[in-house]
């Protein structure tokens, strides 16, 4: 054991509101009013849609876009994003959005196999939309188009869509004439496949272990330094290796290169697993970012989350997206940033597998599940009256910066977002389990925050944490983890856990498999990141692993015929170790 445990401190200071204008980060899953799907599932159960997004800016604020949400969101920030409902809809409501901006307009588009418009609106804040065109003629070469993306290539002034969802089909790609409203020239072209035998990531399956076809979908287009980036998302929404990757080419449509390095946005690990299915936008200040969604899947396959990630080009114009610690709080941007992880708070995890007690049980739904990291295990109290509580005890005093509490639909009956739909709660925090403070507030907000990220307003020193309930529409009270962020008290940067020994990577006989292992850390590591790339500076891939899982990980994501490179660090609730050396797998 190689630090104490400091004498038992008193809570200071007070937070009694939640996510204030001046609130400096955020936390993926990303805490936005995910909106309840209108289709009746698994006996009359439903579920929260929203994936698949697109976040854009628009005359400084920026726009956010998702799967089947009845509307979109708006944001100054990116963190306290406001509901907007459409004043028409139509058709149905958007699955799998194409939007973006050009000029003085926004435009929006939905999936589609049957003809429909393209809107634009130029006060995108008020929810007023107009049609473009009405309706769109039928594909010609293709079927869709699903999954869209519009592209609009500034310097030549041309458009583009770009489409496909499917473990047969390619995605494609077609010409739109701006003269007739962007009607479609000529026949839509096949562009990339997905080539499972050689990329590794391309695999279906949890860890890549499935046996059937994967998919490929979630087209988007970025034009950096002359070249262009089609992106797309494979293997699979359903399960945790779910990515971006792109092909790269001189021209909007074609041919593509594979990129070596994909994939682009990967996050197998962690509690939010899963970036696939997303956009590339850059901020306000320039910064680039990748969206993607999570999966939740506990009522149906398909439930899902969204999250945002750094993202970049490098010198040579390789692109990535920095899911180091990906689901960990993250300062907003406040200026263009120099290094990919600058916006890492470095306010550790405090929670994981910590003693919980709960006011009450539902059958086997027990309160230690809230500790887990797991969103596929919840909590479940007997009843969702006010006054249902939680309280994780953190075993020591921690310095307690943020809180993030994720709901979790159990049993839900609720067909469609209205004015009932919201959460309430308060959380409270204690040196002794005897006295508590109050440390946030939601009584008197109404808004829907499935994934409620608290930042407090000053940090508190505590060891025990709870939850106390006060309304959600939901017919269960079920919270699948509270995840508490902060550090050990009296400790800086410097102090944190010492690199891992005998770090050891060996390739597989099939190349597109590693097997990687190493020693176990002392007594207090909370878990490890493995970094991996195509060079000794191109570490941009995470795997985390926490350190119960065990010193062993076999990686099934690298493309055939490339080299690669690994290292690995340790993190605790202090902060990271130093980076192990990087080994070369060939």
């Amino acid at each position: 054991m190689r630090r104490f445990i400091l004498p038992l401190l008193f809570v200071i200071g007070v937070n009694t509101f939640a996510q204030k204008p001046n609130q400096k980060t955020y936390c993926n899953p990303m805490d936005i009013g995910y909106k309840y799907n209108f289709e009746e599932l698994n006996q009359h159960i439903s579920y929260r849609s929203a994936a698949d997004p697109v976040i854009l800016t628009y005359k400084g604020e920026y726009y956010l876009f998702a799967t089947i949400s009845n509307g979109w969101w708006h944001s100054k920030d990116m963190v306290n994003w406001q509901f907007v409902t459409p004043d028409r809809w139509p058709m149905e409501d958007i699955c799998a959005p194409a939007a973006l901006v050009v000029r003085d307009t926004l435009f929006l588009f939905q999936s589609t196999f049957e003809q429909r418009p393209i809107l634009y609106t130029t006060t995108p804040k008020t929810g007023h939309l107009e049609f473009y065109n009405r309706l769109l003629p039928m594909m010609p070469g293709a079927l869709g188009p699903w999954d869209p993306d519009i592209f609009h290539d500034d310097q030549t002034d041309k458009w583009f869509m770009y489409f496909g969802s499917s473990n047969t089909y390619p995605v494609y790609g077609i010409e739109l004439d701006p003269k007739t409203h962007l009607s479609y020239i000529g026949k839509a072209k096949g562009l990339v496949s997905l080539h499972p035998k050689e990329h590794g990531w391309e695999r279906f399956g949890q860890d890549h272990r499935g046996t059937i076809d994967p998919f490929i979908e979630g087209s988007w287009m970025t034009k950096y330094n002359g070249k262009y980036y089609l992106q797309y998302a494979a293997p699979g929404t359903e399960y945790n290796v779910y990515a971006n990757g792109t092909y790269v080419g001189d021209n909007p449509l074609g041919p593509f290169t594979y990129a070596q390095y994909n994939p682009v946005s990967y996050k197998p690990g962690g509690f939010a697993q899963g970036a696939g299915h997303g956009n590339t936008f850059q901020d306000l200040y320039g910064n680039y970012w990748n969206t993607g969604t999570p999966w939740i899947a506990v009522n149906w396959n398909f439930e899902r989350r969204i999250a945002m990630f750094p993202a970049g080009f490098d010198a040579d114009g390789q692109m990535y997206s920095n899911t180091r610690f990906g689901d960990f709080p993250h300062y907003l941007p406040t200026k263009k940033w120099q290094d990919r992880n600058e916006l890492f708070a470095g306010w550790m995890l405090l929670s994981y597998k910590k003693p919980a007690y709960a006011s009450s049980v539902l059958d086997t739904f027990k309160a230690v599940n809230v500790t887990d990291e797991n969103p596929r295990t919840y909590w479940v109290a007997k009843t969702n009256k006010a006054g249902e509580n939680i309280t994780v005890d953190l075993l020591h005093p921690c310095v307690v910066k943020s809180v993030q509490v994720n709901f979790t639909d159990y049993k839900s009956s609720i067909y469609a977002s209205d004015s009932s739909v919201y959460i309430q709660f308060k959380l409270y925090a204690s040196a002794d389990n005897r006295k508590w403070v109050k440390i946030a507030d939601l009584t008197n907000e109404k808004r829907d925050r499935p994934n409620a990220y608290i930042e407090l307003d000053k940090p508190v020193t505590a060891q025990y944490i709870k939850y106390e309930h006060v309304y959600q529409k939901a017919t269960n009270l079920a919270i699948s983890d509270i995840r508490v962020f902060g550090n050990l008290p009296g400790f800086t940067a410097v102090n944190g856990p010492p690199t891992p020994k005998n770090f050891t990577v060996k390739r597989d006989t099939d190349g597109r498999n590693v097997f990687i292992s190493w020693d176990k850390s002392p007594a207090g590591i909370v878990g490890y990141n493995i970094l991996w790339g195509i060079g000794k500076n191109k570490l941009y891939q995470t795997y985390q692993v926490f350190a119960d899982k065990g010193t062993k990980l076999e990686i099934r994501a690298l493309n055939l015929g490339q080299d690669y490179y690994f290292a690995i660090e340790a993190f605790d609730e202090i902060g990271v170790s130093p980076q192990s050396e990087v080994l070369h797998a060939p």
